[in-house]
């Protein structure tokens, strides 16, 4: 009974602090870890502390397993050269500079390892919540920042695989390569089952929704128990199993029914961790704490800036692809705690890492949330990241009747409009294999993120008589009109919206048409009810036309887009 108690107690606390950073818009992870600060501080929590130890083990394995389900063999392929590039630098220039700089502050070699390891990881939870709110997952700098966040994921479960084959003195001759064997053989043939079994065998647990709850609780923990036994971790033997269901076609449906149990569980994590912060010697790292923040509010961003500069994007890209690595991750604080659980750092590391986690996540926050406000006061000085031969490519512009911003959403029928009109027109899009796909089809093109005005100032717009947007970002289209309006004030500006407040807005600014797919299904089904009426065939004549169009956009690699809900 004491330890239900004190549990209550503790989510209470935390409610409360959760909630004040909710006001302060800010991850909750720094409720967790400020109200698991105060539970030590001022309660007596040992009665639940076991307990709580064994919640927070769980909440890593759920959340490493949900990671593992989002990390299919194709989503590895579609990172892509500029985040396989951006984030090996990343991680290479951060780990090497962060290392010198901890050896200068007085840390041993281990001890700035492990910091300079920490250093590099970023959030890939915090960033994709921030990104979403932001609406700006599917834009060029977000696709980006997804992509080295990957490999950032990648790169920790390699060590975390490693990092159990280490005796108590942290050295490389220690290294259990028996383990190291065993524990590629498992994989590997998990790997197997995962395409041969699994995607058989998750259709008969998919066939109820709770047994198939069941079998994914079961199979992620089963996994992470069977990897702690043979000498490995129970987080790669978590990642593992949630890859090995990565390919199968429920894995969104299982990642969203685990979520609420990873959230409750990692919560008790950082609740945890908060609680033996170790303050004794608190002034002891305020120095480095403050050296390491700084290194990774401005180190880190300067550091891809740098990378996609000479990769040849525009400035701004890289800007905001930047601010999204300037903080640490939950992981590198999983990192730290496993490093001081194995005796190879000392426990007040972990706070110094703890302290420099809230800094830089509080931080970042704002920075990534308010990056198109801060980014024009340091434009003009943020010249040096971009190439000159890219930002003044401006050989003879050419001029186009009709242009259409995003092709793949409802772009592919706009194009076939376009077709017919006999026109010029230009395709403009963000994503590297649309353009590749749009070349080998010999449609003119041109790749760009539309919310660069530099870029909407190289399309030449005074001259174009239509454009058309399916980009679904509200700012996005509004940036747009209000550009084009300045120069030419007879175009045709159709674009597209799915909020009615917001579609006033864009016919206020000067749009000619504002496109509401919701509604526009709505009409075209009712025009399609009153000219079949109940006529049974010829309901089969308009099945098989659609399922003829769907095919042909499936063969051109169209995806259906994904949009947030109304707001």
């Amino acid at each position: 009974m004491e330890i239900f108690l004190e549990l209550s107690i503790i989510l209470a606390i935390t409610v409360l602090i959760s909630g004040l950073m909710k006001i302060l818009k800010q991850p909750l992870i720094i409720g967790y870890i400020i109200s698991g600060i105060i539970i030590g501080l001022y309660f007596d929590i040992a009665n639940s502390t076991e307990t709580i130890s064994v919640f927070s083990q769980i909440g890593v394995v759920f959340l490493l397993f949900i990671i593992g389900l989002n990390l299919s063999p194709k989503v590895i392929k579609d990172v892509g050269r500029v985040s396989l590039v951006t984030g090996i630098g990343q991680i290479v220039f951060t780990s090497i500079i962060g290392f010198f700089i901890a050896r200068l502050l007085g840390f041993s070699n281990i001890v700035s390892l492990y910091i300079s390891i920490a250093l590099t990881l970023s959030s890939t939870i915090i960033i994709m919540k921030l990104l979403s709110d932001k609406k700006d997952l599917e834009k060029l700098y977000g696709k980006i920042s997804i992509g080295f966040l990957l490999v950032q994921d990648i790169f920790i479960i390699i060590l975390l695989m490693l990092m159990p084959s280490f005796s108590g003195d942290f050295s490389f001759s220690n290294i259990s390569f028996g383990t190291i064997l065993t524990g590629i053989l498992f994989i590997t043939g998990f790997v197997l089952v995962s395409v041969y079994v699994l995607p058989f065998t998750t259709n008969f647990f998919a066939k109820s929704q709770e047994y198939l709850f069941l079998f994914s609780i079961s199979w992620g923990m089963g996994l992470a128990a069977l990897f702690h036994h043979i000498g490995l971790s129970m987080e790669i033997g978590a990642l593992i199993a949630g890859i090995a269901l990565s390919m199968s076609p429920f894995n969104y449906e299982i990642s969203s029914k685990m979520r609420p149990l990873r959230d409750f569980f990692i919560s008790l994590f950082f609740i945890l961790l908060g609680s033996q912060m170790i303050f004794g010697n608190i002034n002891h790292f305020i120095l480095p704490t403050v050296i390491f923040s700084l290194f990774i509010f401005i180190g880190n961003p300067l550091i891809v800036m740098v990378l996609m500069g000479l990769l040849g994007f525009k400035k701004k890209t890289g800007f905001q692809a930047g601010l999204t690595v300037a903080q640490i991750s939950e992981f590198s604080l999983i990192f730290i705690a496993l490093g001081t659980s194995m005796g190879h750092i000392p426990g007040e590391i972990l706070s110094l890492v703890t302290f420099i986690g809230l800094i830089t996540i509080s931080g970042s926050t704002y920075l990534i949330l308010y990056s198109d406000k801060i980014y024009p006061y340091l434009s003009e000085y943020l010249s040096i990241f971009e190439k000159k031969e890219v930002r003044e490519h401006k050989e003879k512009i050419a001029k186009y009747d009709l242009i259409l911003f995003g092709y793949n959403r409802i772009g592919y029928d706009i194009l076939q409009s376009f077709k017919k009109l006999d026109k010029r027109f230009l395709v403009v899009d963000y994503n590297p294999e649309t353009i590749a796909e749009l070349n080998r089809r010999k449609i003119e093109c041109r790749f760009g993120d539309v919310d660069d005005e530099e870029f909407l100032n190289e399309l030449n717009l005074a001259s174009t008589k239509m454009m058309v947007s399916t980009i679904p970002e509200f700012e996005t289209n509004l940036l747009l009109i209000e550009k084009t309006r300045q120069i030419n004030k007879k175009a045709i500006i159709i674009v597209i919206s799915h909020n009615l407040d917001e579609t006033n807005i864009l016919y206020n600014k000067g749009a000619s048409y504002v496109i509401m797919p919701h509604f526009l299904g709505g009409i075209h089904t009712s025009t399609m009810i009153i000219r079949n009426g109940l006529n049974y065939n010829e309901y089969l004549k308009e099945k098989k036309k659609h399922l003829m169009q769907l095919k042909r956009k499936k063969e051109l690699g169209i995806k259906h887009p994904v949009h947030e809900k109304n707001r």
